[in-house]
């Protein structure tokens, strides 16, 4: 029985959620290809994507990085495929070197590019607003504020992309990715199998004397996509009012909940923009000239801001623009009902009103994000700060194995962004000659570890790297990697040998242990603490809720502490571990947490192994 995601029943309605919505849309243009490395808040689309590809007339690809997932999805759409690629915003850092030139040679069988935008840093290390990789690019961007839009949007975008030979940023936001809403299904495309890649070097070999005209013929381009712009049902005008809202992505959502609720919505003129680049430049001309003031409502960067001010400079248009230039709204974080609610009060010289602050109190308890019970990582940390000590410079990396920075294990000190802990840690080593160890797990050293480690060979650092292998990637949700055995849909024949590429890479002093097992651990770490140069340790043990999950390995066994005692506090207070808890009794381990990996049991006499009750 199809999956319902697959059914090709135009007019049924789903509850969906917005990355299941962005699928959905995929299907129905017909999508051929799908590649992507996974970042929240954009998992759940190629995770989707990965359940249904046995049942779906389409390939995917969970590829190493973003940058070959969108070269293997660019080459996908050279030879005439539909083709998708997701990743977060970030991402598009690392994938924009071959995301500039398919602008410019174009992409035959119609590409999109989902690009998660993450306001609020919910899982991210910044705010970045991507909009701006559409303009550099010369790309047209879309922005949907809801389940339906990003279905629709998805379809279209593919649709247009294909039409137009142009790649397409789908840029959401992490409250569109997340939210549920109500969508109605269309009719699904059946496209012809693609025709292959058909040779015309002029087009798609960009050396500099084709790459000139390629520019001309891709600024040709983007006036066609803005007079798409003008018409685009994404892009419409409603209300009347001498006050203007212009609003883009989600916070059109906010605006339209922020006038039901407060029964302003005659007040006010609006002007929706879901097709965010190319602008529909004589759309907002018109809109502005209409009105005596507009408010902009867009998250992070004033990118619309500042285009209306220039249109508004261009045309002799005297209206006063209300946005983040005059520090009314900010530059930062997500927007929400509340703040846009207080914006449209002011400008309508309304006093505030008092609202339900979501705000702890003080005082209260924070809970901040830890390590699972039982996690490798905490084996590995523990291990390395007994042999180090705290001198030591920790270079961190992109994982959960990030959450190292909280105490005790304090196991984080710097991080740039995926890979880093190699490279940048070299660099922090060769400056001053301190004590560095790098952490980097087993998806992010294949997703961009090796180059650093091959730097640090060639040029004779002096770096110990732990890479922490827990035969997943666990933060974004146990996605497989190269190096993985078992994935969700069974074993992976094409495993990749760590230690075989660490080798490969040139490095000489190489260890591989379970990081559960502390007698090795230590023995290995107090070896590579003798040696200098480039060294490696690999912490292998796969995650336990991975083991759990997916390789059917049920712990029979749980700690308990026997006797209390002056040991075990200790023991609680250095691992900090879930599983632990303080009563009126003493130190007690909880069964239901507790995943039986047997740390503790090797650090105190007083902690003690039995059966699992059932």
């Amino acid at each position: 029985m199809a999956h319902p995601l697959l059914k090709d029943s135009p007019g049924m309605k789903k509850l969906l959620l917005g990355n299941e919505a962005i699928v959905r849309g995929a299907i129905e243009a017909g999508i051929q290809v799908v590649t992507c490395y996974p970042g929240t808040p954009s998992s759940e689309v190629p995770d989707t994507f990965f359940r249904l590809s046995p049942e779906g007339d389409f390939t995917f690809e969970y590829s190493v990085n973003e940058k070959v997932a969108l070269e293997v999805g660019g080459g996908a759409s050279l030879a005439g495929a539909m083709t998708m690629t997701t990743m977060k915003h970030v991402g598009v850092n690392v994938a924009a070197d071959p995301l500039m030139t398919l602008a410019y040679t174009g992409t035959p069988g119609g590409m999109v590019l989902l690009s998660a935008d993450d306001p609020g840093c919910h899982s991210s290390q910044n705010e970045q607003d991507n909009r701006y990789y559409a303009r550099l690019a010369g790309m047209p961007c879309l922005e949907p504020s809801t389940a339906q839009e990003a279905k629709d949007m998805t379809r279209d975008g593919l649709n247009m992309s294909r039409e137009m030979s142009a790649p397409v940023l789908l840029r959401t936001t992490t409250r569109v990715n997340h939210l549920r809403g109500p969508v109605e299904y269309g009719e699904i495309t059946k496209l012809a199998p693609a025709e292959g890649f058909k040779k015309n070097p002029a087009q798609f070999v960009p050396i500099p004397a084709f790459a000139r005209r390629m520019h001309v013929d891709l600024l040709e381009k983007l006036e066609k996509l803005r007079e798409m712009a003008e018409t685009s049902r994404y892009n419409k005008i409603s209300g009347n009012g001498k006050i203007g809202i212009v609003a883009s992505g989600i916070c059109r959502a906010y605006l339209a909940d922020a006038l039901v609720d407060t029964g302003l919505t005659d007040k006010f003129k609006i002007l929706e923009l879901g097709f965010t680049y190319p602008l529909p430049a004589k759309m907002i001309t018109e809109f502005i000239s209409s009105v005596e003031k507009v408010v902009v409502l867009e998250e992070l960067e004033p990118f619309l801001e500042n285009e209306l001010r220039v249109l508004a400079q261009k045309n002799s248009i005297t209206v006063e623009i209300i946005g983040k230039e005059n520090k009314l709204l900010p530059l930062n974080d997500e927007y929400s009902t509340l703040n846009i609610t207080a914006i449209i009060r002011e400008v309508l010289g309304l006093e505030a009103e008092k609202t339900e602050s979501c705000v702890a109190e003080e005082g209260l308890p924070t809970r901040p994000p830890n390590l699972c019970a039982g996690c490798t990582h905490r084996a590995a940390y523990y291990a390395v700060k007994k042999v180090f000590g705290p001198d030591a410079v920790c270079s961190s990396d992109i994982g959960c194995y990030t959450l190292g920075i909280l105490p005790p294990l304090n196991a984080a000190d710097f991080l740039l962004c995926m890979g880093s802990s190699i490279s940048a840690g070299s660099g922090a080593a060769k400056a001053a000659g301190q004590t560095v160890v790098g952490f980097i797990g087993d998806s992010t050293f294949f997703h961009s570890g090796i180059t650093g480690l091959v730097n640090a060979v060639f040029n004779q650092h002096n770096i110990l790297l732990v890479i922490l292998d827990n035969s997943t990637t666990a933060m974004t949700g146990h996605q497989p990697n190269p190096g993985v055995e078992t994935t969700m849909l069974g074993s992976n024949p094409a495993q990749i040998d760590m230690e075989a590429i660490v080798r490969g890479c040139g490095v000489n002093e190489v260890r591989t242990v379970s990081p559960l097992n502390q007698k090795a651990i230590t023995n290995a770490l107090e070896e590579l603490k003798g040696i200098s140069g480039v060294r490696v340790l690999i912490a292998k043990d796969p995650c336990p809720l991975f083991a759990r999950r997916t390789l059917k390995k049920a712990p029979g066994r749980t700690a308990y502490v026997e006797n209390q005692s002056e040991e075990v506090l200790k023991v609680m207070e250095e691992l900090a571990c879930p599983a632990f808890e303080k009563t009126a009794n003493g130190v007690e381990i909880n069964e239901i947490l507790c995943s039986g990996c047997m740390l503790c049991l090797q650090l105190t006499k007083d902690i003690k192994a039995r059966k699992r009750s059932s």
